[in-house]
């Protein structure tokens, strides 16, 4: 497992637990536009979104409509609780505000798995996560 999906799943395990589901509404809006129309959605942010959730099993991946779906995911280090994310990339330009991840979380509690809340600043990582990977991927094919 590379560093990304480490720094993924580690976060998925130690940040998803504690209440709270409230979003963030103010997304920076720092990164370059570069519009990409070989698919439905920014290529950058496609390819960064599916490198991050690449631990999960994927339930549904489709770059035209720009949704990422992933299966229910139990980390070896925590096997009482589970996690689902969706990944929405929204536009074809590589922007902050054209990307929105949710997350479902579940918790084993004597054999049955029971909704648990998912922390905002959970999302908002997974959302800098792939973020920083698409603006990497954007600086490597400008310079290469």
């Amino acid at each position: 497992m590379n560093r990304l999906h480490t720094t993924a799943a580690a976060l998925l395990v130690f940040a998803i637990a504690g209440s709270g589901c409230a979003r963030n509404k103010s997304l920076p809006t720092e990164v370059a536009p570069s519009r990409m129309t070989t698919i439905g959605v920014n290529a950058y942010l496609w390819r960064a979104a599916l490198d991050t959730v690449s631990f999960a099993p994927l339930l549904q991946a489709d770059a035209n409509s720009g949704v990422i779906v992933t299966d229910w995911y139990t980390n070896p280090k925590a096997p009482g609780e589970r996690v689902k994310l969706t990944v929405a990339i929204l536009d074809q330009d590589l922007r902050a505000d054209a990307l929105r991840v949710s997350g479902s979380r579940q918790v084993n509690q004597g054999g049955t798995w029971v909704d648990a809340p998912v922390t905002a600043a959970t999302v908002q990582k997974l959302e800098d996560i792939i973020l920083t990977r698409a603006r990497d991927l954007r600086r490597g094919a400008v310079r290469g």
